[in-house]
């Protein structure tokens, strides 16, 4: 799941045109982080979840089933 999850801010980053230094300043983390979980080096917990669904204004829907999952970031309506 973890490299889903960082395709998944990494993808959605870019719709919005953000630096990972950005991203970083909005969820309250470091740019290395940022950095660490899109290259799939981290398992961030539910709270630091939570904390990059707001920072990338959309909703964090993660699906698992079986050996298959997937992660997708939905922006808020305008």
């Amino acid at each position: 799941m973890a490299f889903d999850l960082g395709q998944a801010v990494h993808d959605r980053r870019a719709e919005l045109g953000i630096s990972q230094t950005e991203l970083a300043r909005r969820a309250s983390m470091s740019q290395p982080q940022i950095s660490k979980l899109e290259l799939g080096g981290t398992v961030p917990t539910l709270p630091l979840l939570a904390r990059l669904a707001k920072a990338l204004d959309a909703s964090l829907n993660i699906a698992l089933d079986g050996d298959t999952s997937s992660v997708v970031f939905t922006p808020h309506a305008a």
